[in-house]
């Protein structure tokens, strides 16, 4: 048994490296697109579905639907129960992942050749006929309270929850996609079924293949497996206003070490001058040790185990965000470090050594995410939703290369904004007060 859990994990990590990862764009005879890389040297693939909306598309009233329907994908479908089902899978040596975000649902699954058609059989009436059976309900449901129940004990769940709150109010990213105790009790089968109808719609697919499938087959497995979806969905929300000014707000809870998230605006990803802002964040707090905040707030001072930052160009807003933890006593003093080096770069910028060290790290680094087909065919989907050019991947060092001196401090005049940094804070901070509603 242990050779063969072996045999398939080998199968599932297997591929080239990076320079061997040629992309193709593949349009099945229905008009389905999908982007492939054709390995044929091991009888495995990949498959990854990714549509967009995610848990933004929770009807009114009816907040954790699309989460709670997500996590019902694996419990039957067809003519199979949860355990049927669970047992054709394994016979099968396949394996299906479901997943839900604020801005997509995504569907993996990983099969060998040789079974291609019967998993595929399953994942099709997943997305086609899933069961929703009363009991599969209640038992994912009662595991989707017990981790809310967990979550309002938790600081750095009370942190992002009150800053969702704060920064983006009614809209659906300002609050949890999981949705609260009381509308997750409150929902019903007729709930999950039309969750299920407002994701699954190819006016918002993307798909991305990796391992053992040629461009004919691929384009004949995505008609028989997504021709049948509806056309449209459930209609996407709009853009959100994020609401936070600078100042800080703190939540009293009672722990001896606070919690700290802070934001400002950010930067879209597809402006110009996103990689000179992602070069800069690297340099700041990109969660490296020789990040600027973890040298002065960490290593200079001992005021945490770690501090980080990163931008965040979600589908309907853009944002800068970044966190740090800390005893009570010390957090007042680890935040006023964080806003004095956030206006130190804004005003001075970086030298040319730490732009030479970042974009060393970045650009070495980014082959080690192609670790897997499963990570590849991530990385493919990704791309599409994010309108990357196919050959993004050969070209994506070169723009981080191409980041100058002037760029990044320019970029960082322009971007960092001191005043504005809102920090929430859960915990009880000595010296420390809200400032800012």
């Amino acid at each position: 048994m242990r050779g063969f859990i072996t045999l398939i994990t080998v199968l599932f990590m297997a591929f080239p490296a990076l320079a061997e990862v040629k992309i193709k764009q593949v349009t099945s005879p229905g008009g389905i697109t999908a982007w492939l890389v054709m390995d044929q040297s091991i009888p495995f693939t990949a498959l990854e579905l990714r549509f967009r909306g995610g848990t933004s598309l929770d009807a009114p009233g009816k907040r954790g639907a699309i989460h709670l329907m997500t996590g019902l994908l694996e419990e039957g479908a067809g003519d199979l129960k949860a355990r049927p089902y669970a047992r054709e899978l394994e016979a099968l040596a396949a394996s299906f992942g479901y997943d839900s975000s604020s801005d997509s649902v995504s569907v993996s699954a990983r099969f060998l050749s040789e079974n291609r058609d019967q998993a595929l059989a399953l994942l099709r009436d997943t997305l086609l006929a899933p069961r929703f059976d009363q009991e599969a309900i209640d038992r994912v449901r009662a595991q989707v309270i017990s981790s809310l129940k967990s979550a309002e004990k938790d600081p750095d769940e009370i942190a992002a929850a009150t800053y969702r709150r704060l920064a983006f109010g009614d809209h659906p990213y300002g609050s949890s996609g999981s949705g609260t105790i009381s509308s997750v009790t409150a929902l019903t089968r007729d709930d999950m079924i039309a969750a299920h109808k407002a994701v699954f719609a190819r006016d918002r697919l993307y798909v991305g293949a990796v391992g053992d499938i040629t461009e004919q087959e691929l384009g004949t497995l995505l008609d028989n497996l997504l021709l049948d979806l509806p056309e449209t969905g459930a209609p996407f929300p709009g853009p959100a206003e994020y609401n936070l000014s600078g100042g800080v707000t703190v939540v009293d809870f009672d722990t001896p070490q606070s919690v700290a998230v802070f934001s400002q605006r950010g930067i879209e990803r597809d402006d110009d001058d996103f990689f000179a802002a992602y070069v800069l964040n690297q340099v700041l707090g990109g969660g490296s040790f020789e990040s600027r905040l973890m040298t002065e707030v960490r290593e200079k001072r001992g005021l945490t185990y770690g501090v980080y930052s990163y931008l965040s160009p979600r589908d309907l807003v853009a944002t800068y965000r970044g966190g740090v933890s800390s005893a009570n006593d010390r957090i007042a003093e680890a935040i006023k470090v964080i806003g004095e080096e956030w206006a130190k770069m804004a005003e001075n910028g970086m030298t040319q050594k730490e732009l030479d060290d970042a974009k060393t790290y970045l650009t070495g680094a980014y082959p080690l995410r192609f670790d897997g087909n499963a990570r590849i065919a991530g990385i493919l989907v990704g791309m599409q939703m994010q309108d990357l050019p196919i050959d993004y991947i050969t070209t994506r060092n070169a723009k981080v290369e191409a980041v100058t001196l002037d760029d990044v401090n320019r970029v960082a005049a322009e971007l960092l904004d001191p005043e504005g940094l809102r920090f929430v804070v859960v915990g009880r901070p000595e010296g420390l007060e809200t400032t800012a509603d």
